[in-house]
C-alpha cells in the first residue's frame, strides 16, 4: 500500500477566492516539479479546466450526490497512483451540499470520504478579531470535519495579516498564510463562471502570478511536510481494450464540457473517441458510428457554428441515417433549430424542433435523476443516471408532438417536464449525465454504435 499527501481547498462562501487560492498552489507546487493530481469537488466544469492546465494533469470531478462513495475513492485512487501530491477544490461553502439538512455533495462530506484535511479559505476582508470567531465555528459545527489550517484572503495590509495572526491564535486552527488583496491576478468571469482557459490568451502568465503571490505568502514546504500521509489501496492498470467502434466528440472552445470520467468509460467500453470541431471542420470525422457532443459556450461562437453549413447538415443527415447521437447541454442546444443571441437568431442543425433565447439570469441550476421510459441508445426502460442542470438559455416553446424519453426529477424529488428531448436514435437534454453514476450506460452507448455499424455493413 503506497501513500501520498494532499488536501481539500474549501472555502466559506462562493466567492471567498478558493479557486484562486487552489490554482496558485497548484501552479507553485507544479512548477517545483512536483506531480499535482487536480480534483474539483461537484459537478462544475469550467475550474477543472484551468486545474488541468495548471497543474499538466486532467481534473476530475468528485461529486458526493452523483456518485456513490465507493466510486469516489476507486476515481481518487485511480489518478493518484503515479502523482505525488494531490489538491482537490471544494464546491460552495465547505458544508453547502445536496441541502441544508444533509452533507451529501459537500465538500465535508468528500472529506471524509477521503480522509482528507481541509485548508479553509476565509475571505478576511474588512475583518479582524471576527475572522477567528467564523474559523471557530466552521470547526465547531461538525468536530468530524478536519479542518486542517486556515488561509486568510485579501488581507489588506500587513498591519492586518498581524491582526489576523494574533486572532487565530485564540483558536487550535493553525495560520497557513495570509495572501494580501490582488485583484489584477484574478480570472475574469462570465454568466457560467470564471472564462474557461480556451478563451484567455495570458494563461502562463495568469498561473504563474498566482503562483508566486503563493510562495511569497506561504511556507509550501512546511505545508506539505505537515500533512498526514493518506494510505490508497494499490491498483493495477487496466488492459487498454481494443477499440470496437469510432465515436465522434465534439472539442473546441465552444464545446468542453465533459466529466473526464464519461471519455474514460466509453474508452473502457470499447470506444475510440475521435475529436472534431464543430467551427473548423466542414466534414464529421470517417468511419464514426455514433456522435456526442458535450455543453459549453456555443451561444459565443454562434454565428461561426450557423456559418459552417456542411457540418450541421452533415450531423442532421447522420442523426437522420439513425445513428446514434448524444448531446448534452450546449450540444441540446446545437441540435435544435436556432439560437437567439441579442436578438439575432442563428440556425442551428435542426433535428430538434425546438428553439431557445439567451437570457440575462440563469434558467435551471441544479441536480437531476433521470430514468428512461422506454428503450433508448443508453439501455431499457427503467435505467437510471444522475447529473446536473445549469444553463442560461431558455426554450422559446416546448413542443408538445416531440418524443421525450426521460423522466426527470430534481433534488427535491419534483418533477421537470421540459428540457429534453429525443429524435430516433438521438437523445438530447440540458442535463450534464455523469455516467459514473450508472457505467453501464457508457457501455450501452458504445454497444448502440457498434449495432449501428454493423446494420450499416449490411
Amino acid at each position: 500500500m503506497n501513500s501520498i499527501k494532499g488536501f481539500i481547498v474549501a472555502g466559506t462562501h462562493s466567492g471567498c477566492g478558493k479557486t484562486s487560492v487552489t490554482l496558485g498552489l497548484m501552479a507553485a507546487l507544479t512548477r517545483r516539479n512536483i506531480r499535482v493530481q487536480p480534483f474539483k469537488t461537484g459537478p462544475d466544469f469550467i475550474d477543472p479546466g484551468h486545474h488541468t492546465r495548471a497543474a499538466g494533469r486532467p481534473c476530475h470531478n468528485l461529486d458526493g450526490w452523483m456518485l456513490s462513495g465507493k466510486t469516489l475513492r476507486d476515481i481518487f485512487s485511480r489518478y493518484t497512483q503515479d502523482a505525488e501530491a494531490c489538491i482537490v477544490e471544494g464546491v460552495m461553502g465547505l458544508y453547502d451540499g445536496y441541502s441544508a439538512l444533509d452533507e451529501t455533495g459537500s465538500t465535508a462530506h468528500l472529506s471524509k470520504e477521503l480522509n482528507l484535511p481541509v485548508i479553509l479559505v476565509v475571505d478576511a476582508g474588512s475583518m479582524a478579531r471576527s475572522a477567528a470567531a467564523l474559523v471557530q465555528g466552521f470547526c465547531n459545527f461538525d468536530p468530524e470535519t478536519a479542518v486542517g489550517g486556515v488561509i486568510f484572503n485579501r488581507v489588506g495590509s500587513s498591519n492586518h495579516a498581524q491582526i489576523l495572526e494574533e486572532a487565530i491564535s485564540l483558536t487550535d486552527v493553525p495560520l497557513i498564510g495570509c495572501l494580501p488583496r490582488r485583484k489584477e491576478i484574478a480570472t475574469p468571469s462570465r454568466h457560467l463562471g470564471l472564462v474557461t482557459p480556451d478563451h484567455l490568451q495570458d494563461l502562463d502568465f495568469r498561473y504563474n502570478a498566482l503562483a508566486d503571490w503563493v510562495e511569497e505568502n506561504i511556507d509550501l514546504d512546511q505545508l506539505m511536510e505537515a500533512l498526514p500521509e493518506i494510505p490508497l489501496q494499490p491498483r493495477f492498470d487496466e488492459v487498454p481494450m481494443i477499440p470496437k467502434t469510432r465515436i465522434g466528440i465534439a472539442q473546441d472552445h465552444a464545446f468542453s464540457f465533459y466529466y473526464e470520467e464519461n471519455l474514460r468509460l466509453l474508452r473502457k467500453a470499447g470506444a475510440e473517441l475521435v475529436p472534431f470541431s464543430p467551427i473548423e471542420d466542414r466534414s464529421l470525422p470517417k468511419d464514426i458510428s455514433g456522435l456526442y457532443i458535450g455543453g459549453g459556450y456555443p451561444e459565443l461562437a454562434a454565428f461561426d457554428l450557423a456559418q459552417n453549413t456542411r457540418l450541421r447538415r452533415a450531423i442532421a443527415d447522420f442523426s437522420a441515417a439513425g445513428h446514434p447521437v448524444y448531446a448534452e447541454c450546449g450540444g441540446f442546444m446545437y441540435l435544435m433549430e436556432s439560437i437567439n443571441q441579442d436578438d439575432r437568431v442563428f440556425p442551428m442543425c435542426g433535428i430538434f424542433p425546438l428553439r431557445c433565447s439567451m437570457q440575462p439570469r440563469f434558467q435551471a441550476l441544479g441536480y437531476r435523476e433521470i430514468e428512461l421510459t422506454c428503450d433508448t441508445l443508453f439501455g431499457k426502460a427503467g435505467t437510471s443516471v444522475r447529473g446536473h442542470e445549469f444553463h442560461y438559455s431558455a426554450l422559446d416553446d416546448a413542443a408538445d408532438n416531440i418524443d421525450k424519453t426521460y423522466l426527470v426529477t430534481s433534488k427535491r424529488g419534483a418533477t421537470v417536464k421540459e428540457g429534453f428531448a429525443t429524435n430516433g436514435n438521438t437523445l438530447g437534454s440540458y442535463i450534464h449525465l455523469h455516467f459514473a453514476s450508472n457505467p453501464q450506460v457508457a457501455e450501452n452507448f458504445v454497444n448502440a454504435c457498434v449495432d449501428s455499424s454493423r446494420t450499416e455493413d449490411i
